[in-house]
C-alpha cells in the first residue's frame, strides 16, 4: 500500500520549503530529507547549510541529484520523505543530457509504489516572461510538464506564496 503524496509548489523563495518541512515535522514519523541540489558554488553551499540548520536535528538527510528512486523504493510507512526537489532533480537531468522521459516515469513510478508519505517540493515556473535562450524555454515546458504530472498523482496539492499556502488538491 502506497503512502500519501503531497506536492508543494510555489516560487522562488516562496516559502515552500519551509512549509514542506512543517507538514513532515507534524507526522510524527521518521523524516527521511531527499536533497537534489547539487553544492556547485558558495552561493549554494551557504543555501543548503541555511536550510540544513533551519530542519534542525532529526532528519536523515539522503544526497540524490539524479535518482531518488531508490529511497523512495526502500523508505516504509514508518516514515516520511520529504523531496526537496524536483526542480533541481529536473535541471541536473537536463544538464547531463539525460532522457528526460525515462527518469520522469521512473520518479512516478517510485512515488506512487513508496510505502511512505511523500512531500515534493517544486518550483512553479510558469508565471514569469517567455525566457530567451531556447535551453531555458525547454526548461520551463519540462518543469510545467512534470508539475502537471505531479500535480495529477498528488493526493493533496499546496501553493504557496509569500509563505502563504493555499489548498489546490485533496483535503486535510
Amino acid at each position: 500500500m502506497s503512502g500519501t503524496l503531497t506536492l508543494v509548489i510555489g516560487g522562488a523563495a516562496s516559502g515552500k520549503s519551509a512549509f514542506a518541512e512543517g507538514l513532515v515535522m507534524q507526522t510524527g514519523l521518521d523524516k527521511i530529507y531527499v536533497a537534489t541540489a547539487r553544492v556547485l558554488d558558495p552561493e549554494m553551499e551557504h543555501k543548503v547549510t541555511r536550510h540544513k540548520e533551519m530542519r534542525g536535528a532529526g532528519w536523515q538527510t539522503i544526497e540524490a541529484p539524479l535518482s531518488p528512486d531508490a529511497v523512495l523504493q526502500a523508505a516504509s510507512s514508518t516514515e516520511v520523505v520529504l523531496l526537496d526537489c524536483a526542480t533541481m532533480w529536473l535541471m541536473n537531468h537536463l544538464m547531463e543530457e539525460r532522457d528526460l522521459s525515462a527518469a520522469r516515469t521512473e520518479l512516478l513510478d517510485s512515488l506512487e509504489c513508496c510505502a511512505a508519505d511523500c512531500v515534493v517540493v517544486t518550483n512553479e515556473l510558469g508565471l514569469g516572461i517567455v525566457p530567451a535562450d531556447p535551453l531555458s524555454r525547454r526548461f520551463r515546458q519540462e518543469q510545467g510538464e512534470l508539475n502537471q504530472v505531479l500535480a495529477a498523482q498528488a493526493d493533496i496539492v499546496y501553493n504557496v506564496v509569500a509563505g502563504l499556502p493555499q489548498l489546490l488538491k485533496g483535503s486535510v
